[in-house]
């Protein structure tokens, strides 16, 4: 199984589809007049915009429900596994992923809300199934059946279940030797208490649960990059170094190349910061405004708090305390990095995160399935679903890591082409609207 998993996996994740997510980024960018660097600005006050406009939650809501689903163990394990695999020129990857994956990030926030519906519950559904379906035209709904079954795939198999509690019942067995079949148990219990209570309930779990671990993370990471200060620019050279020749063999490391490194840091980029994959405008759809572009704007921060700011501190932090030599791989390598500067407290500061993260992001992907779900089937079927989504996540801690991330990454994959063949699609509606709203905004200054 592990092997199959990893010939499939290298296949998904092979040439073609890393040329489709970063050229797609990269079109983007040029044909938005790198939107991601002159409205960054801009992008950044969209997120507090108060609205009465239609919807069923605010834009800040919609990030915070984004963040919860993209922020978790890609962030931690994620960005340990490639460093891991690929060395440490794997996180200028997946900086370069990130960047031009914000302009990604933006289209799909544009067209989740432009091409957004009301389900029969009279609940905002959107996401690439409706913007496949309602810009690209009904004889493209077989590529829209694609992406919903693919991305019921990734909630129930992937990003949204299997992961995360691996992640969670990893560490927890780690620092305090729990069991792993106990914590998946309890876990599935606080996850189905919440989920039952549908989008208002999860989004405002996660407005008050992101802000505070994200803050809380990255200020503990800080410290460890403070206290190694001097060794920071030698770990810069090394990432820029390591990007584009083999990275040799040392201590428990045991060496990659460069294809290792490009193919690990963009594969874990995106499968943190999900630009490309569809997830997230699935969230945006549901905030409280009728600007596509505003809502672009908002969607775009989601993938620089989540790679270019917590995921580069987390690849500072190993490579910067010298741990991503040793033979630890996983959470215990990102524990490792904090051990080596508060000790055994540090240890406790990466279980507690990738909790959080894990936890929030098990919520944020409920959401997503739930959509995916009652796209392909009926609405009032959906307790079905929440119901087997909770199973999978009883079973998380009983299956090898490996192949959980292997696994991971084929059903990401399968849900990204979709997206990016419509993405590709409707670009030109996303430039044309895009530059007629910044000249009508200008001529008003």
């Amino acid at each position: 199984m592990y092997t199959l998993l990893k010939m499939i996996d290298n296949f998904i994740w092979g040439l073609p589809l890393l040329l489709l997510l970063v050229g797609t980024g990269c079109y983007l960018s040029c044909r938005l007049k790198l939107i991601q660097i002159i409205r960054l600005k801009l992008a950044f006050t969209m997120i507090f915009k108060k609205s009465n406009d239609t919807g069923d939650i605010t834009s800040f809501a919609a990030l915070a429900t984004a963040l919860a689903a993209t922020v978790g163990t890609g962030n931690i394990v994620g960005v340990a596994t490639a460093i891991k695999s690929g060395g440490p020129g794997a996180l200028f990857w997946m900086w370069v992923a990130a960047f031009f994956g914000m302009a990604t990030k933006y289209s799909e926030g544009f067209l989740a809300i432009k091409y957004r519906i009301k389900d029969s519950n009279h609940q905002i559904s959107g996401g690439p199934m409706y913007y496949i379906t309602n810009g690209m035209g009904k004889q493209w709904k077989p590529l829209a059946f694609m992406f919903a079954i693919s991305g019921l795939l990734v909630a129930l198999f992937g990003i949204g279940t299997f992961t995360q509690v691996n992640a969670i019942t990893s560490a927890l067995h780690h620092s305090f030797g729990m069991s792993s079949k106990l914590i998946s148990i309890i876990l599935a219990l606080f996850v189905a208490i919440i989920i039952f209570g549908g989008i208002q309930s999860i989004s405002t779990l996660s407005g008050k649960i992101v802000p505070l671990m994200a803050i809380f993370y990255i200020g503990s990471s800080l410290i460890i990059i403070i206290v190694n200060i001097k060794l920071l620019l030698p770990s810069l050279i090394l990432i820029l170094k390591s990007a584009f020749t083999p990275t040799a063999a040392i201590g428990g490391f045991s060496g990659s190349l460069v294809k290792d490194a490009i193919q690990k840091g963009i594969a874990r980029g995106i499968f943190s910061n999900e630009s490309g994959l569809g997830s997230a405008p699935i969230a945006a759809a549901a905030a409280k405004t009728n600007e596509p572009v505003e809502q672009g704007l908002v969607s775009m921060i989601g993938t620089f708090i989540d790679t270019l700011i917590i995921c580069s501190l987390t690849g500072l932090s190993i490579i910067i305390t010298g741990q991503w030599q040793s033979s630890l791989e996983g959470a215990p390598l990102t524990q490792s990095a904090f051990v080596s500067v508060f000790g055994q407290i540090g240890g406790l500061i990466i279980s507690l995160s990738l909790v959080l993260f894990a936890f929030t992001t098990i919520l944020g992907w409920s959401y997503y399935g739930e959509k995916c779900f009652t796209f392909l089937f009926r609405v009032e079927w959906i307790n079905y679903y929440r119901l087997i989504f909770i199973c999978m996540i009883a079973l998380g801690g009983f299956l090898n890591l490996n192949v959980i991330w292997y696994l991971a990454d084929i059903v990401n994959g399968l849900m990204a082409l979709p997206n990016l063949i419509a993405i590709n699609f409707l670009a030109p509606i996303i430039i044309k609207e895009t530059n007629h709203y910044f000249k009508t905004l200008n001529s008003k200054t």
